[in-house]
C-alpha cells in the first residue's frame, strides 16, 4: 500500500519547510470566507450529517446541468476510488500507467485481476471489462486527446472508462464535461474539490456519470461518509465561487518558465506537461538522496515519484509555485549538482 509513500510528507523533517513543492493542491487560495462561514456552523458537529449527502449533490447536479442520480458526492475522491473498486469487484481491469497508486491498491483489495498498460489502443485484452486513467494523469501531467478518448470509449462499449479528472481546473486543454461523459452508458468521471478549493483536509470529491452505474455504487456507500462540516463547506464554496482565484494562462505560463529554467541546469530530464505539476527525472543520483538534501538544507519538499509503477529511482515531481519560490527551488538543485 501507498499510505506512507504519496508527497506532503513535512512532519519527516526537522527543518520547518517554508515551500512544498510535493503536493499537487494549490495553496494559494484565500479561504478565509470560508473559515468564517464554518466558524459559524460549528454546531453541525452535534447533529448527524445527512446519512447521504443530498443537499450537496442537488447543488452539483445544478451546477453540471445533470439529473441528481447522476452526481455522488464522497468522502474525497479517494473514497470514490474504492467505492467504484468494490462495487465493480473481481473485474478484470487495466489501469493506464505510470498513474496514481490508488486504483490499483483499491482494486488488489476487491479481487480485481489487474494489468498495467502504458498506451490505449486496440490491444487491450478482450477479457478487460474496467479501464482506469488520470486525465491530466498524475505524475506525468499528461492531457490525453479527447476525441480520440470518445472514439475510443464508443468503440469498447462492454468496458467501463473510470475517468479520474481531479487536477481539471489546471489545464486548458479540452476534457470531458459532466453531461458529455454522463451521456456514455460506459463512463464514470471523478472530481476533486479538495484540488479545486484547496481543501484537502476536508476531504470532498464526486461522481458524475450514467445514473444506472451511480445507483450500483451508492448501495455500496456507507452512511454518513460526508461529514456536516465537509458539506457546509461545499455549499458554501459552490455558492461563492474562489475569491481571486488565479487565472490559468498565468499559472501555466510560469510552469513553463519553470521548466525551461530547471532544462538549463543540465542534468534533469523535464517530462512535458500539460497542468501544472511535471515529472523531472535525474540522469544521474537518486531522487530520495535529492529530497532530503532539499528538505533538510532548504526547507524545500519534492515528491519523490520513484515508487509509482512504471518509474525508476531518479524520478520526482514538482508541483508550480510563486515564480520567487520556483527560482529558489532552481537554485537549491543547482547546489546540489555541485556537491
Amino acid at each position: 500500500t501507498m499510505i506512507e509513500g504519496h508527497g506532503d510528507d513535512s512532519y519527516k523533517y526537522r527543518l520547518p519547510i517554508t515551500s512544498n513543492f510535493s503536493s499537487n493542491v494549490y495553496n494559494k487560495v484565500d479561504l478565509a470566507g470560508l473559515h468564517c462561514h464554518l466558524s459559524h456552523r460549528m454546531a453541525a458537529i452535534s447533529s448527524y450529517p445527512e446519512p447521504e449527502p443530498y443537499s450537496l449533490e442537488r447543488c452539483l447536479a445544478e451546477r453540471h446541468r445533470l439529473p441528481e442520480a447522476s452526481v455522488c458526492v464522497t468522502n474525497g475522491a479517494t473514497e470514490a476510488i474504492y467505492l467504484i473498486a468494490q462495487t465493480f469487484r473481481g473485474t478484470n481491469t487495466a489501469i493506464w500507467m505510470p498513474t496514481f497508486s490508488e486504483y490499483a491498491d483499491a482494486c488488489r483489495m476487491h479481487g480485481h485481476r489487474l494489468t498495467s498498460v502504458y498506451a490505449l489502443d486496440d490491444t487491450l485484452s478482450e477479457e478487460v471489462r474496467m479501464v482506469w486513467l488520470c486525465n491530466p494523469n498524475n505524475p506525468t501531467g499528461e492531457v490525453r486527446d479527447k476525441e480520440y478518448l470518445k472514439e475510443y470509449i464508443k468503440a469498447h462499449s462492454e468496458v467501463c472508462f473510470v475517468i479520474d479528472q481531479s487536477y481539471e481546473y489546471f489545464t486548458l486543454q479540452p476534457l470531458f464535461s459532466a453531461v458529455e461523459a454522463a451521456e456514455f452508458p460506459n463512463v464514470l468521471l471523478l472530481h476533486s474539490m479538495t484540488k479545486r478549493y484547496a481543501i484537502p483536509g476536508l476531504r470532498l470529491g464526486y461522481i458524475t456519470g450514467d445514473s444506472g452505474l451511480l445507483y450500483r455504487i451508492r448501495t455500496n456507500r456507507m452512511p454518513w461518509s460526508v461529514n456536516g462540516l465537509a458539506i457546509e463547506a461545499g455549499m458554501y464554496l459552490l455558492s461563492q465561487g474562489i475569491p481571486g482565484a488565479i487565472s490559468m494562462e498565468e499559472y501555466l505560463k510560469e510552469c513553463t518558465r519553470l521548466r525551461h529554467k530547471l532544462e538549463s541546469l543540465g542534468g534533469l530530464e523535464v517530462w512535458p506537461t500539460d497542468t501544472h505539476f511535471m515529472l523531472v527525472r535525474l540522469r544521474f543520483g537518486k531522487a530520495s538522496a535529492l529530497k532530503d538534501y532539499l528538505a533538510n538544507e532548504h526547507g524545500i519538499l519534492i515528491r519523490d515519484a520513484s515508487n509509482f509503477e512504471g518509474l525508476s529511482e531518479g524520478f520526482f515531481r514538482i508541483a508550480t509555485q510563486t515564480p520567487e519560490e520556483n527560482d529558489r527551488l532552481v537554485e537549491a538543485i543547482g547546489k546540489w549538482f555541485q556537491i
